[in-house]
């Protein structure tokens, strides 16, 4: 698979017959070597025939049910693979037995119950890969020779056993799609050779032609299969959701039960759906304030965020989600109380491109110097030396503020005491620079007018008397 990602757009991604099989770690005989699930590191982005972009993820898990691993691990592993891929790939060895089917009995349950909140079919694409199939006189190796074994294997008489007949039936009502692949066996230098390294020189004709066909069947663009939960596109994003999630039902020493397993793909989905909704609602505010974006005035700003604020609000509620009214009114309201503490680092973003917001400790400081030095002239010349001493203290310790603050802000060490030096200035400021300078600003608004008044009603008495000497 690996391969063909890397080489898909080549007639020969399948590689050269002396060439080594590289990628995931394997290994010949008759112990394992993958544990637990492994996620190749690149992801691979792909384009489709309609033109939307794909990102592809391969996992690779570990068998189910050897002679190392648990029951629970083996129905976690099985779980967390079938849960979050598109398209499950349930390698057997030389035919479809009753137990095999019978190991899908626990997620068929999930099923069910995620069937009863969502409506619909929760898992996608499982794909029965019958590896070393024996028997191609009775079904021929391929997809279409898999998909009759498989009809037939999977068919519900009336002679079974309930039991049998309700595992067919959860299997069919739990997958979208179910296909199957019929493997021929790749050979006996493959199986006996303890040194085979995976070259094509060694592998069987017959092998090699139906993986040609196999590894497109899954990969090929127009056969790529997106992830849905409960109906809704599952992202990247989304997906680390997902599995943050589902690995935190699965880490004590019992199996989940199937509701809990719902709850967690509830709580997922939701959770995408938060990330989703700040992601829009964060590039809104990016283009309107972001790091290269000029000062906004603050009530256009909040306006903005308003805005955006309802149109991350409108996209959460449209998405697709479980859990039911009330369990995803939680979430919304997670997400608003999210957006008000990002506004709120957007304003003090934007407070920062402000240049007089940006002077405002600085021109505090000097002002309290300028009111300390004249105030320590007038009373020491009035003699009232303690006092003048005491301007002098606050004057100098203003002046050590004022250099200590623009050291911090030059070389930005230091930062703590630069943010008390800024929450002391604006304290100031607030609380009696500002307040005097809103008082003055008043007087000089109510002399003004006054001063208009007077001058108006001086001009209409001096247009009157002068018209009563014409």
């Amino acid at each position: 698979m690996l391969r063909y990602m890397y080489n898909r757009t080549s007639p020969c991604w399948i590689g050269g017959n002396t060439e080594p099989l590289t990628g995931f770690t394997w290994r010949g005989g008759c112990e394992r070597e993958t544990t637990g699930i492994q996620i190749w590191s690149e992801v691979f982005v792909i384009d489709k025939p309609n033109g939307t972009k794909v990102a592809v993820l391969l996992m690779d898990t570990q068998g189910a049910f050897d002679s190392q691993s648990t029951i629970k691990d083996c129905a976690t592993v099985f779980a967390l693979s079938t849960m979050t891929s598109s398209v499950q790939v349930y390698n057997l060895s030389q035919n479809i037995q009753e137990d095999d089917l019978q190991h899908l009995q626990l997620f068929t349950e999930y099923g069910r119950l995620a069937m009863e909140e969502i409506y619909q079919k929760p898992f996608q694409t499982l794909m029965f890969l019958i590896r070393d199939w024996s028997y191609p006189y009775e079904h021929a190796y391929g997809l279409e020779g898999g998909k009759k074994f498989l009809e037939k294997r999977l068919q519900v008489k009336q002679n079974q056993h309930e039991e049998l007949q309700n595992v067919r039936k959860h299997i069919h009502s739990c997958f979208s799609n179910l296909g199957c692949f019929l493997l021929p066996h790749p050979g006996l230098k493959v199986a006996t050779n303890p040194n085979f390294d995976g070259r094509l020189n060694d592998i069987d004709e017959d092998f090699k032609k139906e993986l040609r066909n196999l590894v497109p069947l899954l990969l090929a663009p127009e056969n790529l299969v997106e992830k849905e939960i409960s109906g809704s596109k599952v992202t990247c994003r989304d997906l680390v959701e997902y599995f943050k999630a589902y690995i935190k039902i699965y880490q004590g020493e019992e199996l989940p039960h199937p509701k809990s397993m719902l709850q967690a793909t509830a709580e997922a989905n939701n959770l995408a759906a938060v990330a989703g909704a700040k992601d829009l609602y964060s590039k809104g505010m990016e283009q309107v304030c972001g790091g290269d974006k000029p000062y906004i005035a603050p009530s256009d700003l909040e306006r903005k965020h308003q805005d955006f604020r309802e149109s991350a609000v409108r996209q959460f509620r449209s998405v697709k989600k479980m859990g039911g009214e009330e369990f995803c009114r939680r979430y919304q309201e997670q997400l608003e109380v999210e957006i008000d503490e990002i506004y709120a680092n957007f304003v003090k973003h934007n407070d920062g491109k402000n240049i007089f917001y940006a002077a405002r400790t600085p021109a505090t400081l000097f002002a309290v110097m300028f009111a300390m030095y004249i105030t320590s002239g007038l009373t020491g010349f009035l003699g009232m030396n303690s006092i003048a001493t005491l301007c002098n203290l606050v004057l100098g310790m203003a002046l050590i503020s004022f250099c200590t603050w623009a050291y911090v802000k030059y070389s930005g060490e230091f930062r703590e005491v630069g943010t008390a030096i800024d929450q002391i200035a604006e304290a100031i400021w607030e609380q009696v620079l500002k307040p005097m300078s809103d008082n003055l600003m008043e007087d000089h608004m109510r002399q003004s007018v006054k001063n208009s008044i007077k001058a108006g009603l001086t001009e209409q008495v001096s247009h009157h008397a002068r018209l009563k000497t014409d």
